[in-house]
């Protein structure tokens, strides 16, 4: 468990499926994620998928949870996505970050991922990458803040995405 000035990461329990479920079904989330809103099902597949990247790795992907009302308003953290999109970037752990329509623009993103992001740099130490949708330029500015630099174009599932890595956190000033 993370806990910053407005947010809790913590692992997501089975309770938190419905609110998981209702995240990924909203258009306006997957706009930028496949395009596509996730059935029950495949939510389903996602939320086990997550749970066993801690079991498997000994990291993964944290519920994003307000202090304020305890409701569960998106995901941060990293996995190994098997994306076939070559040795300089499926070889280390990916970055993601994901926020419920509500909660967007008001800085929960940076303030989730940058927790995420101290914990994996105190943790496991090293190289981390990011996969983000070519239009998607509040995730591509979030990436650029947390230290990430562009490393190539390329296409996933038919879509133009940026490819990011960090090599480290950002120098602090």
């Amino acid at each position: 468990m993370i806990n910053t000035a407005r947010l809790t990461l913590c692992a997501m329990r089975p309770e938190d499926f419905n609110r998981f479920a209702e995240i990924w079904r909203n258009p306006c989330v997957v706009r930028h994620i496949g395009g596509k809103p996730r059935s029950r099902g495949e939510a389903w597949d996602s939320f086990l998928r997550n749970a066993g990247h801690w079991q498997m790795a000994g990291f993964g992907q944290w519920g994003v949870v307000m202090q304020s009302n305890r409701v569960l308003i998106g995901q941060a953290g990293f996995f190994y996505g098997n994306r076939c999109l070559g040795e300089d970037f499926d070889t280390f752990p990916e970055a993601g970050w994901v926020l419920a329509p509500e909660a967007q623009g008001q800085g929960f993103g940076y303030e989730a991922a940058q927790a995420a992001h101290d914990w994996f740099d105190r943790v496991i130490p090293g190289p981390l990458v990011a996969l983000v949708d070519a239009t998607n330029t509040a995730s591509q500015n979030l990436a650029g803040k947390l230290g990430y630099v562009k490393l190539r174009e390329s296409v996933y599932n038919d879509t133009p995405v940026h490819l990011f890595r960090r090599d480290g956190p950002p120098a602090r000033i």
